[in-house]
């Protein structure tokens, strides 16, 4: 896909990163991933993340990367697919390359391991990238990766397929200082846990679209609330959040680790082969699942026929 078309897909409506599922040994379930994905696509996200935050991208090792790219354009139809990248720049590059050539349509470069880097270092990271493919890429503003404005700007004059900003920082007057300066040079995606939280927070600073991970089993709700953010519907916003959205967070906050386990979880109870999450993640107790199956219960009628509750 070309880069400008990527930009125009992201912006034209609400995102999601599907769960990675692994068997009993470990491995990736490709059969049940391209279950999952094909019925995430019929409910009209515009862009799906294969392996991305969600999808567990920090436990998975770069060769598995492009297969589960492959399995998500396989099983998504028309809709385009980003596929996560990340760690230091030699690793980088090449999940960026291997996942090009398994078709994905954009990257999502996430922070890079461990170490605080400067801003100079940061610039040529992502220009180092950038520079590798020639697909669009999306530039994730979290943890050890905080751009300046002057800095993203910088990489937009030296990138011309850098196509994205997404933001997991929470800090609004950094965001609306990208978004004045920037203007509509790029596509600029919420990134924070549960973004739904945020949503009117960095609607008003200027972005108009974000991720939402608990898409992931529960679509139409997502989407229901997405639509109504647009449409400045806040009864419509606040009464989903009351009823869905702040008990979900109060189970995502019971251990850390959760904004992952949790989705997972909630995929589960769809009665998708979703497995547990990787180490060092741990999956949620007994009775937290309860709980969230309670949440989801009123929400079951979206989940396929042919798929079977935990």
């Amino acid at each position: 896909m070309d880069p400008n078309e990527l930009k125009r897909a992201l912006g034209a409506g609400l995102l999601s990163f599907p769960v990675t599922p692994f068997g009993k040994d470990g491995l990736f379930n490709r059969k049940a991933y391209e279950a999952h994905v094909g019925w995430l696509a019929g409910f009209d996200a515009s862009v799906l993340f294969a392996a991305g935050g969600t999808g567990e991208f920090f436990s998975l090792e770069p060769s598995e990367v492009p297969e589960i790219v492959a399995a998500a354009k396989a099983a998504a139809g028309s809709t385009p697919i980003v596929s996560g990248c990340g760690y230091g720049t030699r690793i980088a590059v090449s999940i960026a390359k291997s996942a090009e050539k398994a078709g994905a349509d954009g990257l999502l470069l996430l922070p890079h391991y461990l170490m605080d880097a400067s801003q100079e270092g940061l610039y040529q990271h992502i220009k180092t990238v950038c520079q590798s493919v020639s697909i669009g890429v999306m530039v994730y503003n979290r943890d050890n990766s905080i751009l300046s404005a002057e800095t993203l700007a910088r990489l937009c004059d030296a990138c011309p397929n850098l196509v994205g900003f997404k933001d997991g920082s929470g800090d609004i007057a950094l965001v609306r200082k990208i978004t004045a300066t920037m203007g509509d040079r790029l596509t600029y995606l919420g990134g924070m846990p549960t973004a739904e939280l945020f949503a009117d927070a960095y609607l008003g600073a200027g972005v108009t679209t974000y991720s939402s991970a608990v898409f992931n089993f529960v679509p139409a709700l997502a989407q229901t609330f997405y639509k109504a953010l647009r449409a400045g519907d806040t009864a419509t916003t606040n009464r989903i959040l009351i009823d869905f959205f702040y008990p979900f967070m109060e189970i995502r906050n019971r251990q850390k680790g959760y904004a992952v386990s949790a989705v997972k979880a909630g995929v589960r109870l769809m009665g998708f082969d979703a497995g547990q999450v990787r180490a060092p993640l741990t999956d949620l107790t007994a009775d937290e699942v309860r709980m969230l199956a309670a949440l989801c219960e009123p929400y079951r009628a979206d989940a396929p026929r042919s798929q079977a509750a935990e």
